[in-house]
C-alpha cells in the first residue's frame, strides 16, 4: 500500500507543484520533465561553492568565487568596432576587481552607483589592469549581514525559458516530500548493502543539496557515495532495459536452420579467396545461433576491410538452402548496390534482388511480386525494404549493415515491423526473423557491453591474408603541390587514387575548397590523369555510374566528398588524400582510410590539414599515424567525443545519461551486469520501475 502511494506521488504531474502552471509545464517538457519523478532525477551537472566569501585580494585567475565589495565608480567604455561595455569598479579592504557587462540597460546602470554594496558570483579573468568578472551574477546588499548559501549550489541542465531559480524551487518542494518518506527505493537491499550505498532519498538529497563541507571537486568528478549510488542505478536501468528487450525477443519463435558440412564446404569452395580464422569463428557462431528455435540476436563487428560481407553471405547460403528468404538492409544506395554486385556473383542473378527508393512504377511492382512469391530469396536494399507495401513470403533472417548509420526511428520501425503481424515483414506461422547486425565502426568492448546488452557479440579481429597496413602521413596544405605530383606518379604506374573534400560547395567562412572546384583544378594540373567526381548532391544513378567507371579503371583519380566513406570497394586504389582532414572525426577518418589498402599493394593515406592545427586536431592525426587498429582508434574516439557521438545515438537519448558516464564509470560494468541478472532472477518486481524511473520515454529505443 505504501509503495502504491509513493508510486502515485512520483507520477503526479509537475503542475501539482507550486509555481508550475500550464505555460511553465510546457517549457519543462523540453527537459523531459513531465512529473514529480522527472524533477527528482533531473540531476545537477556541476556545483558551485557560494558558501563562503572570498576576499578580493586573494582572488586567483580562473577561480569561481562569491565576492562582496563596494562600488567605487562605473563608466561606459567603447572597444573595437564600437562595442560598448559597462565597467563597474569594486573594492573591499584587501583589493579591487572590475565587473564587465557587455549587455546592460539604463536601469542597471542607474542601480550600480558609487557606495552601493554588491555581492557577486563569477569567474575571475585577467583584465587590462586588474582581475575582471565578466557578466557575474550579482545582488545589491542592503545590510551587511545578508545570509549566504548553506549548501553548495547545484547547476542543472536548463533550456530556454527555464532558469536555475525555477529548477531549484521545484526540486526544493519535491525533496521536502521525499524526506517525509514518499519514495520507493527499488534497488534491492542486498545489492545496496553489498556496495554500502546510501538509501535513495538520502542519496538524492545529497546530490541535489550537498552539504557545504562536501568537497566541491569530488562532487564535480562524481566521486561521492551518493553520486556513485545513483550512477550505478542508472547504468543498471539501461542494462535491465536491454536485457528485458532481449528476453522479450527470445520468448518468440524463429525458423530453425541447420547447415550441413557439405553445404558449408561447397560455399567455401565457391569463393575465390581463403576465409580468415576470425571469419570462420564468427560464421560458426552464427550457424550455432540459427540452429535454434529462438531468434538469433548477434552484433558482428569487424574493422574496415575485415570481410564482414562474406560472413553475411554464409548466413544467406544457410537461409536459401532451406528455401526461405533473407533481407539485407544497407544505409546508402551505394552500399546496397555494392552488396548486390557481390551477392549476385556468389549466388546468381536469379536469387538476388535490389530494392531502393529509385524503384518506381511497373519496375517496382515486378520486384514486389518477386519478393511476395518468394522467387527472390536474397532481398537487398535501403530502408525502402521496410515500406508498407513490401511483403515477404517467409523472411527468416534480417541483416542490418552499418546499423548506427540509420536514424533511430528507422531502426525502431524496422524492429517493430519485424515483430508485427501487420506491416512489411509479415510473420508466417508466428515466426520472427533471426537478426544479424553488422558494423565496421569498431565499438570498444565496454561500450558494446552497455549499449548492446541485448545482443550477442562477435568480432572479426583479423584482416584477410596479403593485406598490408596503410601508411598514414600528415601534411599541411603548404605541401599540396608535392602531393599532386605523388598522385601523378601513382597513376602513371597504373594505380588509382581518391581525393576527398569535406564540403560540396564553396564557403568563405570555412575556407574549404569545394569538391567541384577541386576536381576542375586537378583536371587542369594533371593533364594525363582521368579525373572523376562524386558528391552527395548528384543523382544516385550518376554517383553509381562514376563509382562503376572508377572500379573498371576508366578513371584514375576519384574526387569525392565523404559519400565514399562506406561501401566503395576498389582493390586497385592505393592512395587517398583527405583535404581539410582536421574537420573530420577520428571514426570518419578511419573509415575513409579503409577505402585503400584493399588489394595486395602497399597503400597510403595522406591527411592534409589547414595550419594552424588545434590540440584536438593534433591528437586525432597522431592517433591515426600511430595505429591502423580500429578498436584502438575507437577507444580514443570514445575518450575524445563521448558515447553518444560514437554510437550515433545522440538524437535518441539511448546513451544520454543523467549522471553516469560510460567512459569514466567503466569499472562498474561487471558489477552492474551481475546486479541486473540478480534482480531479474530474485526481484523481478523492481525491473519495470527502475527502467521507467531512469529511462522514462527513452526505454522505447532499447528495442532497437
Amino acid at each position: 500500500m505504501e509503495d502504491e502511494r509513493a508510486e502515485r506521488f512520483e507520477y503526479e504531474s509537475v503542475q501539482s507543484l507550486k509555481g508550475v502552471g500550464p505555460a511553465v509545464a510546457e517549457k519543462l517538457k523540453r527537459l523531459e520533465i513531465y512529473n514529480i519523478q522527472d524533477v527528482l532525477f533531473h540531476l545537477p551537472m556541476r556545483y558551485e561553492d557560494r558558501t563562503k566569501l572570498t576576499a578580493l585580494g586573494s582572488l586567483q585567475i580562473g577561480q569561481q568565487a562569491l565576492i562582496e565589495g563596494v562600488v567605487d565608480h562605473c563608466e561606459i567604455k567603447f572597444g573595437g568596432r564600437g562595442r560598448r561595455s559597462l565597467l563597474c569598479y569594486l573594492s573591499d579592504n584587501t583589493g579591487a576587481v572590475v565587473l564587465r557587462f557587455f549587455h546592460f540597460n539604463k536601469a542597471q546602470q542607474n542601480n550600480l552607483v558609487a557606495g552601493q554594496r554588491l555581492r557577486c558570483f563569477g569567474e575571475a579573468r585577467r583584465g587590462a589592469t586588474r582581475l575582471e568578472l565578466i557578466h557575474p551574477e550579482y545582488q545589491i546588499i542592503q545590510q551587511n549581514h545578508a545570509g549566504i548559501e548553506q549548501s553548495l549550489t547545484p547547476v542543472y541542465p536548463k533550456t530556454e525559458g527555464v532558469h536555475q531559480t525555477l529548477l531549484k524551487k521545484i526540486s526544493d518542494q519535491v525533496l521536502m516530500k521525499i524526506n517525509q518518506g514518499y519514495l520507493v527505493d527499488w534497488l534491492p537491499e542486498d545489492i545496496r548493502q553489498e556496495h554500502q550505498f546510501p538509501e535513495l532519498a538520502a542519496a538524492l538529497s545529497d546530490v541535489h543539496r550537498p552539504d557545504k563541507n562536501e568537497n566541491a571537486d569530488a562532487l564535480n568528478q562524481c566521486q561521492t557515495k551518493a553520486q556513485q549510488r545513483l550512477l550505478f542505478e542508472e547504468l543498471l536501468a539501461h542494462q535491465l532495459s536491454l536485457l528485458q528487450a532481449r528476453t522479450k525477443i527470445k520468448q518468440t519463435r524463429a525458423k530453425k536452420i541447420f547447415v550441413s558440412k557439405s553445404d558449408y564446404a561447397s560455399f567455401i569452395d565457391s569463393l575465390s579467396f581463403e576465409l580468415t580464422l576470425a571469419q570462420q569463428k564468427v560464421i560458426a557462431e552464427i550457424f550455432s545461433d540459427i540452429n535454434n528455435e529462438h531468434p538469433m540476436l548477434r552484433l558482428v563487428q569487424g574493422d574496415v576491410g575485415s570481410g564482414k560481407t562474406v560472413v553475411a553471405a554464409a548466413a544467406a547460403m544457410a537461409v536459401i538452402n532451406t528455401g526461405h528468404q533473407i533481407a539485407i538492409m544497407a544505409p546508402t544506395e551505394i552500399l546496397a548496390e555494392q552488396h548486390f554486385v557481390n551477392f549476385k556473383r556468389w549466388f546468381g542473378a536469379e536469387t538476388c534482388l535490389l530494392l531502393t527508393g529509385k524503384d518506381k512504377g511497373k519496375n517496382r511492382q515486378q520486384k514486389l511480386d518477386k519478393i511476395r512469391t518468394g522467387e527472390s530469396q536474397i532481398v537487398i536494399g535501403t530502408h525502402a525494404l521496410f515500406q508498407d507495401d513490401v511483403e515477404f513470403k517467409q523472411l527468416v533472417m534480417l541483416v542490418v549493415d552499418e546499423q548506427h548509420r540509420f536514424g533511430v526511428h528507422q531502426r525502431l520501425a524496422l524492429f517493430e515491423k519485424g515483430q508485427s503481424d501487420k506491416g512489411s515483414i509479415k510473420r508466417k506461422n508466428n515466426f520472427v526473423p533471426h537478426q544479424l547486425i553488422m558494423t565496421a565502426t569498431p565499438i570498444p568492448r565496454s561500450l558494446a557491453m552497455t549499449a548492446y546488452a541485448d545482443l550477442d557479440y562477435s568480432v572479426i579481429d583479423e584482416l584477410p591474408k596479403g593485406r598490408k597496413p596503410v601508411t598514414t602521413v600528415v601534411v599541411s596544405t603548404a605541401r599540396r603541390e608535392e602531393i599532386i605530383q605523388r598522385i601523378e606518379k601513382a597513376c602513371e604506374k597504373g594505380e588509382q587514387a581518391y581525393w576527398v573534400c569535406t564540403l560540396v560547395e564553396e564557403s568563405d567562412v570555412l575556407q574549404c575548397q569545394a569538391a567541384e572546384v577541386t576536381a576542375r583544378h586537378l583536371t587542369g594540373e594533371l593533364t594525363n590523369v582521368r579525373v572523376g567526381l562524386v558528391h552527395g548532391r548528384m543523382k544516385q544513378q550518376e554517383k553509381q555510374l562514376m563509382v562503376d567507371r572508377f572500379k573498371n579503371k576508366e578513371i584514375d583519380l576519384l574526387v569525392a566528398t565523404t559519400v565514399i566513406e562506406v561501401g566503395v570497394d576498389v582493390p586497385n586504389a592505393s592512395l587517398m588524400v583527405v583535404e581539410n582532414a582536421e574537420r573530420l572525426g577520428l571514426a570518419q577518418l578511419h573509415q575513409l582510410r579503409g577505402r585503400v589498402g584493399r588489394g595486395g599493394k602497399q597503400s597510403a593515406c595522406v591527411l592534409m590539414y589547414q595550419a594552424p592545427l588545434s590540440d584536438a586536431g593534433k591528437q586525432r592525426m597522431g592517433i591515426l599515424r600511430e595505429t591502423n587498429d580500429g578498436f584502438k582508434v575507437a577507444e580514443k574516439d570514445l575518450e575524445l567525443r563521448g558515447p553518444g557521438e560514437v554510437l550515433g545515438t545522440r538524437q535518441t537519448g539511448l546513451m544520454q545519461m543523467r549522471i553516469a558516464d560510460i567512459v569514466r564509470d567503466e569499472h562498474w560494468f561487471a558489477e552492474v551486469k551481475k546486479a541486473a541478472q540478480h534482480i531479474i532472477k530474485h526481484h523481478p518486481q523492481s525491473v519495470k520501475p527502475l527502467v521507467r524511473r531512469w529511462l522514462g520515454k527513452a526505454d522505447r529505443f532499447a528495442n532497437v
